[in-house]
């Protein structure tokens, strides 16, 4: 149930990220704002993994240590919480930072692992 809370969240994460980057052009160049910033940080969260994590598929296009994978999470997943209150939805910023200090709360072996891993 967790890894599926961690799923809803980064697409909840994603949407809010292209919420506010849409609203920082207009017409044409806000979609085009919204869809690369939406593809950076699709991309980042795909591409930098740490090898073997058990949450993950395993394989690692561009390895980084746990704690650096940790920064990555939080900064997309909190920056997309920050991204729903730009765009003018603080209700969903929020209710999106609570659910993912409860899938932290609710990760405490996978935070150990990846502290662990360097």
């Amino acid at each position: 149930m967790n890894l599926l809370l961690r799923f809803c969240l980064e697409l909840a994460a994603l949407a809010g990220i292209g919420m506010a980057a849409f609203q920082a052009g207009e017409s044409i160049i806000g979609y085009a704002f919204a869809i690369a910033a939406v593809l950076l940080a699709a991309a980042t969260w795909g591409i930098f993994n740490v090898p073997d994590d058990p949450s993950r598929s395993g394989k690692a296009p561009v390895r980084v240590s746990g704690p650096v994978r940790l920064i990555i999470e939080l900064a997309i997943l909190l920056g997309g919480s920050l991204a729903f209150h730009l765009a003018g939805h603080s209700w969903i910023a929020l209710a999106h930072a609570a659910l993912i200090a409860l899938h932290y709360a609710l990760s405490g072996e996978r935070l150990r692992w990846l502290l662990k891993q360097s």
